[in-house]
């Protein structure tokens, strides 16, 4: 458990270390705690926000490995396999102009902010953060762990991201939205690629990329939708026609 005690006494918070301790949270699991974990562990709102925030920064789904095999134990490969997925596309919108308004340090603030929001909202959805690539974020819902309704999955944490970013506060007042785009279609998972902690489990196919194309066709605040994805939501969201396309225009009340 040394590692995380290093990492929790770099961020001034070694107090905290015997609750993480009990609970056996080291560093392969800290990518994947929540708000809510963290509460129940007894961490502070102003220290858990700290917390989220350094792990986005970190990258959300870092691969903390263990040591590197020894010449005598070989290298292991995952194997890749066909999977149906639906594949979520965030997009910060106007970060770009944003960058070049305001003090870096403020850019940062703001990019950590989002991908904090993005990093508590998709686990709750138990959908994958596969990488964050500046101020766009990539989730995967049916990977590594299928659900029947991963498509509504998806939309609903799409939703609550749209919600969680228009509720940041920034020092600079900026009011910050985002675009998702949404696909489902048939993928091949698994493959490793990258080295080190930026090592990542890929996924192949046209849906990622249709995901993408999907984002950009989104207004500010909204969800995009592909076909396949509409056709397996059925009935659970109403939905806007948007030729090929369908958008999600608001969220049902609860029964």
């Amino acid at each position: 458990m040394q590692p995380i005690a290093d990492w929790l006494n770099k961020l001034g918070m070694s107090e905290y270390e015997p609750r993480f301790a009990e609970n056996r949270i080291d560093l392969s699991v800290l990518p994947d705690l929540t708000d809510q974990d963290l509460e129940k562990l007894g961490v502070v709102l102003g220290d858990r926000r700290k917390m989220l925030r350094l792990i986005a920064e970190l990258g959300s789904q870092a691969r903390y490995t263990s040591p590197a095999p020894t010449a005598d134990e070989p290298l292991t490969h995952d194997t890749a396999e066909r999977r149906h997925l639906t594949v979520m596309f965030c997009d910060l919108v106007d970060s770009t102009a944003l960058s070049a308004k305001l003090d870096p340090e403020d850019t940062r603030e703001i990019i950590l902010a989002y991908q904090a929001a993005c990093s508590e909202v998709i686990p709750t959805y138990e959908g994958l953060v596969a990488r964050f690539v500046g101020d766009g974020a990539l989730a995967y819902f049916g990977y590594p762990r299928a659900h029947e309704d991963d498509p509504e999955r998806a939309v609903r944490a799409g939703l609550d991201i749209v919600t969680a970013v228009g509720r940041i506060n920034t020092r600079s007042g900026a009011k910050l939205q985002v675009r998702v785009g949404i696909a489902t279609g048939l993928v091949v998972a698994g493959d490793l690629i990258g080295e080190g902690i930026s090592q990542e489990q890929a996924v192949v196919g046209n849906t990622p990329n249709l995901a993408a194309r999907l984002q950009g066709l989104a207004e500010p605040g909204t969800v995009v939708v592909g076909a396949s994805t509409r056709r397996l939501l059925g009935e659970a969201l109403r939905l806007r026609n948007l030729a090929l396309l369908w958008q999600i225009f608001f969220r049902p009340r609860a029964a």
